[in-house]
C-alpha cells in the first residue's frame, strides 16, 4: 500500500483548533478550561461530537478519560494517540488540544483515503492533565495506566475545595468503563514544544526522547502576627520573610546545580495578608524538575536542608505535603527512531530532545511503547494566552503524526 501522499487537511484541522477554542475563551485569544468546570464539560461534548461523526465506538472511564477507537482488520489493543483538552486558567489554545483534533484529523484523513489498518487506532483525551485544579498533573492519564488508584483520585480536592469525584458526576463524565485495563499497542502523542529550543534553530520537529523528573511540594510556614510598626526585626517570627527566603532559595539552588535543573515558587498566599501585620502564616509551592532523577533527589535534600536552618534561625514551623512526584521517563527508542525517519521522509527538519514538561505521554510509557513529536513554539511561549504556533508547523507535525500511527496500525 503506498501511502506517501497522504497529508492532513490544515484548513479542516485549524477550524477545529478555533472552534475549540471558542468554549472557555479568555481575553488575548486565551482560554480557560479547567478540568471538570463547565467550560471542561463543553470543550468535552464538543469532542465527542467530532468523535462519533467519524463513526469510533466511544469508551469513558470512571476517570472521565475518553478514548474513540476506530477498528482495525484484526482485533485487539489499539494504536492510541491523544493529549488532553483542559488548560491552565490563562491558558493557549495548542497545549494539549493540539495533540487530540490532530488524531481526529489523522481518523478523517484515513477515513477520506478509504484506508483500513490492520490494528485499531484511537484518540484518547485524558483528565486533568494540567493539575492546575487538581493535583497531581496528569492524573486521568496515571488513573488510566493504573498507576494511581480510582478511588483515592475521586476524593482529591481541588483549589476550590470540590472534589473530583462529585466533578466529574456533576458534569457527567463519570463513566463507567474500569480504569486501569485497557491495553495500549503502543501512544505517539503529538505536542506544542512549550520551550523555545526548535524556534531558536530552525527545526520543525522534535523527537522527544525523554521527560523530565517533576517534584511538587506545598510547604506551611507558620509564624505570630504582630504589628508591623511596633515589632522589632529582631523578635519577629515573620512567615512572610521566611517564605520569600524559600523563594530566593529555590533560584539559587537551581543556578548552583546548573544543567537540567529547574526550581519555581509559582503560588504563595500569605496570612492576614495586611499591609500593617507580620504574616503568621505563609503557604507556597515548589516545583523542582531535572532529567536526572538523582539530581532532582539531590535538589529536593538541599531544599530541605535549607528549611531546617531557615526555620531555626527565624523561630517558624514549616510543614510540607507532596502534591505530585514523577521520575524521569525515557521513551521507546522504536517511537523516537520512528518520529526521526517519519520527519526527515517527508521533508521536514528534525532533532531529538528532551521534554521540560510533563505529558500524558509518559504515564502511557509505563504500560507500552510511547513517545511524542514536537512542534515549535512561537517566542518558547506556553501557559499563556500568547502562545502560538504557526498552521505550517502544525501542519507539519500532524503529517508526521499521520504517517507514524498509519506505520504502526500496519506493523
Amino acid at each position: 500500500m503506498n501511502l506517501e501522499h497522504l497529508r492532513v487537511d490544515i484548513g479542516r484541522l485549524m477550524d477545529r483548533i478555533d472552534d475549540l477554542a471558542e468554549l472557555g475563551a479568555i481575553g488575548g485569544n486565551g482560554v480557560c478550561r479547567l478540568a471538570l468546570t463547565p467550560e471542561d464539560k463543553a470543550g468535552r461534548d464538543r469532542v465527542l461530537d467530532w468523535m462519533r461523526a467519524l463513526g469510533l465506538s466511544i469508551r469513558i472511564d470512571g476517570m472521565g478519560n475518553v478514548v474513540g477507537v476506530r477498528p482495525g482488520r484484526t482485533p485487539g489493543p489499539p494504536v492510541m494517540t491523544g493529549s488532553h483538552i483542559d488548560t491552565v486558567r490563562t491558558g493557549g489554545r495548542y497545549d494539549g488540544n493540539l495533540g487530540v483534533l490532530a488524531g481526529l484529523e489523522v481518523i478523517q484523513v484515513l477515513d477520506e483515503a478509504g484506508i483500513e489498518t490492520e490494528h485499531p487506532l484511537a484518540v484518547a483525551f485524558f483528565t486533568n492533565e494540567e493539575g492546575a485544579r487538581f493535583a497531581p498533573d496528569m492524573m486521568g492519564s496515571l488513573v488510566f495506566v493504573g498507576g494511581m488508584d480510582l478511588d483515592v483520585a475521586h476524593e482529591v480536592v481541588g483549589i476550590d475545595g470540590r472534589r473530583v469525584g462529585e466533578c466529574l458526576t456533576e458534569i457527567g463524565y463519570l463513566g463507567e468503563a474500569a480504569c486501569g485495563q485497557y491495553p495500549v499497542r503502543c501512544f505517539v502523542e503529538l505536542h506544542v514544544e512549550q520551550g523555545p529550543v526548535l524556534e531558536a534553530e530552525s527545526i520543525t520537529i522534535g523527537a522527544v526522547e525523554r521527560v523530565q523528573g517533576i517534584s511538587w511540594s506545598e510547604y506551611t510556614i507558620r509564624g505570630f502576627s504582630n504589628h508591623a510598626g511596633t515589632t522589632p526585626m529582631r523578635l519577629r517570627k515573620d512567615a512572610g520573610y521566611a517564605a520569600a527566603a524559600v523563594a530566593c532559595e529555590v533560584r539559587r539552588l537551581a543556578a548552583r546545580m546548573g544543567g537540567d535543573q529547574v526550581g519555581t515558587v509559582g503560588a504563595l498566599n500569605l496570612k492576614p495578608n495586611l499591609v500593617n501585620v507580620v504574616p503568621n502564616e505563609a503557604v507556597l509551592t515548589v516545583d523542582f524538575r531535572n532529567t536526572d532523577e538523582a539530581l532532582l533527589r539531590a535538589a529536593e535534600a538541599q531544599l530541605s536542608a535549607f528549611l531546617d536552618t531557615l526555620s531555626a534561625q527565624e523561630g517558624v514551623e514549616i510543614s510540607s505535603r507532596r502534591l505530585a512526584r514523577f521520575e524521569p521517563v525515557p521513551f521507546h527508542e522504536t517511537v523516537i527512531a520512528g518520529v526521526e525517519r517519519t520527519a526527515r521522509d517527508l521533508g521536514y527538519s528534525v532533532r531529538r530532545m528532551p521534554s521540560g514538561a510533563g505529558h500524558d505521554a509518559q504515564m502511557l510509557a509505563r504500560i507500552c511503547p510511547a513517545g511524542m513529536i514536537f512542534v515549535p513554539s512561537a517566542g518558547g511561549i506556553s501557559h499563556n494566552v500568547k502562545e502560538y504556533t504557526s498552521p505550517d508547523d502544525i501542519e507539519a507535525g500532524a503529517n508526521v503524526l499521520l504517517h507514524m500511527l498509519t506505520e504502526l496500525a500496519e506493523a
